[in-house]
């Protein structure tokens, strides 16, 4: 079986990789971008489509309003950018806002940005997951309905290309993302020439009218209109998510490795402005209506839509206006845009597995984090994301509208706190430095960061108030929780190293009394033999053998075999009138303790080494019984002696020949 789960393991993750192969797995640039800015990329996707939903709360002319809201956020977006440009040259380590904010707020600050990444990491894989099954559906409308299992096997396959390795898995991800931006922003170029010739037509739900919400049947009015403006350019700026992924990824960069970071960053400014900018114009000038329920907030000459009408995204309905439905073109922007949804997840699989390294390497998530796998990927990290992915998923049913007001509340905790952290950094710099260059350089900084502060500080706020109602207390009851785990985490680590700490009482010269050697005998056997001779060889002060009186024949045909072979080693027998065996064996063993409480007592236990994995069912249990027991005795070994069966030789020997 072993073998069999072994040889599935190479085949799905590969031939495992030695330590000198990490230098290879560093990437450049061109695989950088797609491996780091896919999220915040492929934000365009849905962020658009959460503007032009919310703004049609209040009705027609409200969505009119989308392009003034999407400038404030690629406003935020190029700000952020530009922000952490400084973050990379100033903390190239990888920790990115949690090093940042850690070092200079504290580590109250640290934790609390860290469980904000954390979530809003697992949250990136599960809205890019579902957005993604919503295009396929656009593609298959067969398949509507089944988002929740389409995007679950989407996170199953991520997980696994990514337990390949990091720089296997940008290889695959860079062609499909480098699709995507040709063709939105081909899509775009031919969009605005449609539109400056007059070409241009309408989407398919240009003709719907959209019914207002409860309280806005006068449009955008009052302080309710206000809200539902904020509200929106909250919900766009998912936009900005996946932005921070960069910073935390320095280390997998090839050198000079914070100048690369920041050029791929700038690059991921551009790039997002200018496709969220082409998305929303041509969305405004298709006329394209995005509604939470089309069959109840559409109406089609002046009746409901049928219930199973299918709302298309922004971005298929573009398409199809712009090229035709079902023309080449049109498939190409759909696959593109639903594949780039897919990969949109591995920034988030390449950021969390290193936040999670390193807060284990802190102490604040277990030790086995922050090791790297077979493939030099931290496999672990990897697969505790994925996991926590697929409850979200399936705890939401994919409902993307749902899952985004859990989200980006997470990205501006971390965003508003790692720029104040910034402003600090660079407020204690300039009082270090002389170099009047120098100091012109981080006044410069300090000002970029100290504007990135408050525009996030802002948003943050806006995010907070408009989204609290919706599902954002989720989203912060999710990361007080973990703050908490991750603290507790900590202070047992702390306590664990005082408590085994050396001191006078555990100096090497501190030998026990004696050594008291107690052998556990169910039958005169080859195991027991063996187990016998290490504990001679071993030489304690005092040598017992017991046997727990099971069965009165058994029993009496075991001590007759010790006597026939004359061991020079006393057996004694242990009543069980319970026909117990871990009991009188915890009984003898504590009296021994209580006797002589300075004497070391290392218990002997003869167990099976089995190749098949149903052999481990029948064997061992009461000798793992025993040991769990005596782990909790203090001044008690326990010595395991093995006996290799049959079967164990043959699985060793087909683990060689694989």
């Amino acid at each position: 079986m072993l073998t069999i789960l072994n040889a599935v393991k190479r085949v799905l993750v590969g031939r495992p990789f030695r330590n000198d192969r990490l230098a290879h797995t560093l990437l450049p640039k061109r695989i950088a971008l797609p491996v780091f800015a896919s999220d915040a990329l492929s934000s365009v996707a849905y962020a658009p489509d959460e503007i032009l939903l919310t703004l049609a709360l209040a009705g027609v002319s409200a969505v009119a309003l989308s392009p003034w809201v999407g400038l404030a956020v690629m406003v935020v977006l190029l700000t952020v950018v530009a922000s952490y440009r400084q973050n990379v040259h100033a903390y190239p380590s990888g920790g990115g806002d949690y090093e940042i904010a850690n070092v200079n707020l504290g580590k109250f600050a640290g934790l609390t940005v860290a469980a904000a990444l954390l979530v809003d990491y697992v949250l990136t894989v599960a809205v890019s997951m579902s957005s993604a099954a919503a295009y396929l559906t656009t593609a298959v409308p067969s398949l509507h309905g089944k988002q929740a299992t389409i995007a679950t096997i989407g996170v199953v396959v991520l997980a696994l290309v990514n337990l390949r390795g990091i720089k296997e898995a940008g290889s695959v991800f860079a062609v499909p993302t480098y699709i995507f931006m040709a063709s939105i922003l081909g899509m775009t170029a031919v969009g605005v020439y449609q539109a400056a010739t007059g070409q241009l037509g309408e989407a398919p739900s240009a003709g719907f009218t959209i019914v207002p919400a409860p309280g806005f049947d006068q449009g955008l009015v009052g302080l309710a209109g206000a809200f539902l403006l904020l509200r929106a350019f909250s919900s766009g700026a998912a936009a900005l998510t996946g932005v921070e992924a960069i910073s935390n990824g320095v280390p997998n960069f090839k050198v000079p490795k914070s100048k690369n970071a920041a050029t791929t960053l700038l690059l991921l400014g551009v790039i997002g402005a200018a496709m969220l900018a082409g998305i929303i114009y041509l969305a405004n000038a298709t006329k394209v209506h995005i509604v939470l329920d089309p069959a109840k907030e559409f109406l089609l000459d002046g009746k409901p839509l049928p219930e199973d009408y299918i709302q298309n995204p922004a971005i298929s309905q573009i398409a199809q206006t712009i090229f035709g439905p079902g023309s080449i073109p049109f498939y190409i922007v759909v696959a593109a845009t639903g594949v780039i949804l897919v990969f949109a997840s591995n920034t988030a699989f390449n950021g969390f597995p290193v936040l999670g390294s390193i807060l284990a390497q802190d102490g604040y998530l277990p030790r086995q984090l922050r090791t790297r796998g077979d493939r030099l990927a931290y496999s672990n990290g990897v697969l505790a994301l994925a996991a926590g992915a697929l409850v979200l998923i399936i705890a939401f049913n994919a409902d993307v509208t749902k899952l985004i007001q859990l989200y980006i509340v997470g990205v501006f905790i971390s965003f508003t706190m790692s720029q104040l952290g910034m402003v600090r950094h660079w407020g204690r710099q300039l009082k270090l430095a002389k170099d009047t260059s120098v100091r012109l350089r981080m006044a410069k900084s300090r000002t970029i960061n100290s504007i990135g502060f408050g525009m996030t500080g802002l948003v943050l706020v806006i995010v907070l108030i408009t989204k609290f109602e919706q599902g954002a207390w989720i989203a912060l009851l999710a990361m007080f929780v973990l703050f908490l785990i991750m603290w507790s985490i900590r202070a047992h680590y702390d306590n664990v190293a005082k408590e085994l700490a050396v001191d006078e009482d555990s100096s090497p010269r501190a030998l026990p009394s004696r050594v008291h050697a107690v052998l556990l005998v169910s039958h005169v056997r080859k195991p027991v033999l063996r187990a016998l001779a290490y504990a001679r060889a071993s030489r304690p002060s005092r040598l017992d053998a017991v046997t727990v009186d099971i069965n009165a024949e058994e029993t009496a045909h075991t001590v007759a075999d010790w006597e026939k072979l004359e061991i020079p080693v006393p057996l004694t027998v242990l009543a069980s009138p319970y026909r117990e065996t871990v009991t009188p064996i915890m009984e003898y063993v504590k009296n021994m303790r209580r006797d002589s409480p300075r004497d070391l007592i290392v218990v002997y236990i003869p167990e099976y080494v089995v190749g098949k994995w149903w052999e481990q069912l029948v064997h061992n249990q009461t000798a793992l019984r025993i040991k769990t027991r005596l782990h909790f005795e203090p001044g008690v070994m326990v010595a395991s002696v093995p006996w290799q069966l049959k079967s164990s030789e043959e699985a060793k020997n087909l683990q060689d020949i694989s």
